[in-house]
């Protein structure tokens, strides 16, 4: 194995991963960009760049949030690639602007080392027309892409370790963070997911606000200009509006002792089991639910109150397990619910090191 930088630049957050060719690996982490002392992605980068100091990979594997129409789970950045991607930067704008980023600084700091450009949207090739098709006229070519795809492909890896042969049922997959979505696994690929064309979809997250009725977006675009609304769109609904601008992030709301937060808090566990029992429903049922995700992972408040409401679909909490963070979360009675933490990092790298492999 090669030393292999990975860098997944969220919405949010800047997370690096320098993988050792004995096994070694190194975690840098940059979070809450524009909401403290670090004020931009690209500030972002150039503290992980100091604190790399003299380490050099032979290869960087960057996270992209968006491939748009192409089904390669990564690709090699040359020039051409870097146009391509440049050109759909718009359908992301809370991620594929930080993504090129990365490349340049990459490109500068680490010259002649091959890049690599692992797509979130290319697990969701999988996805049959009735899951990818809008009902909007064909000749628009707009379709539902899905997105966290490589945390998505990471837990499919894993579940076969925790669930044997149960892991090629009907597995809903809930990736909440900041981003958030939910997945519909069969046979360990991806059948159906919560978001659509672009990561403004779905359920609330932190800052965007998921699906709305498509008469709230005519009557605000009449109120706003193209980009005002679009800076809405992505920096001014969902936990932050919910919460009247208390608060984006789920750590902050769900200890804060306002009304406000607890609404939002409230409203985001909601939005969250019906898409849990709407993806049940197109599946008729489901064989084990999997938390995964900043929030999924660290807030047991939010599992519980998520998992509540879902023993009609045969999910209950094992309250302990719940509260101790332990991968086994469900209870003796239930059906099984998982806590399986994200790595996307580490798909990034097996993605990275095969494309290299291929040159």
């Amino acid at each position: 194995m090669n030393t292999i930088l990975t860098i997944n630049s969220g919405s949010s957050s800047l997370k690096a991963s320098l993988f050792m060719p004995d096994g070694a690996r190194r975690d840098l982490s940059y979070g809450h960009i524009g909401q403290g002392a670090i004020g931009s992605h690209a500030e972002a980068f150039d503290l992980l760049l100091r604190d790399l100091g003299e380490d050099r990979p032979a290869a960087v594997g960057h996270r992209f949030v968006h491939g748009g129409e192409i089904a390669d789970a990564a690709r090699a950045i040359d020039a051409a690639e870097r146009t391509r991607l440049q050109g759909i930067a718009h359908l992301a704008p809370l991620h594929m602007p930080g993504n090129l980023l990365g490349v340049d600084l990459c490109a500068e700091h680490f010259h002649g080392v091959p890049q690599v450009a692992c797509f979130d949207t290319a697990f969701h090739a999988t996805l049959p027309e009735l899951a990818y098709r809008l009902p909007i006229p064909a000749e628009l070519k707009l379709r539902r892409f899905g997105f966290h795809g490589l945390n998505y492909a990471h837990v499919a890896k894993r579940l076969p370790q925790l669930l044997g042969s149960a892991a090629g049922g009907r597995i809903v997959v809930a990736h909440l963070g900041s981003g958030a979505s939910l997945c519909l696994l069969e046979n360990l690929r991806s059948v159906d997911t919560t978001m659509g064309y672009t990561p403004a979809g779905g359920i609330p997250m932190g800052t965007r606000s998921g699906d709305l009725d498509p008469g709230v977006m005519l009557e605000l675009a009449g109120r706003y200009g193209r980009a005002e609304l679009a800076d809405m769109v992505y920096h001014r609904m969902g936990l932050l509006a919910l919460s009247g601008g208390e608060a984006s992030e789920m750590s902050q709301l769900a200890q804060s002792r306002t009304p406000a937060a607890r609404f939002a808090v409230e409203y985001f566990c909601r939005q969250a089991r019906s898409a849990i029992g709407s993806l049940a429903a197109k599946s008729g049922g489901i064989d084990g639910l999997v938390f995964s995700g900043g929030i999924g992972e660290h807030s047991a408040p939010v599992r519980a109150l998520i998992c509540e409401p879902l023993e009609f679909l045969g999910i209950r909490l094992d309250q302990s397990a719940n509260q101790a963070h332990e991968t086994v979360l469900s209870a003796a009675s239930s059906k099984p619910v998982l806590l399986i933490p994200a790595d996307e990092e580490g798909m990034i790298r097996e993605l990275t090191e095969m494309t290299v492999a291929a040159f």
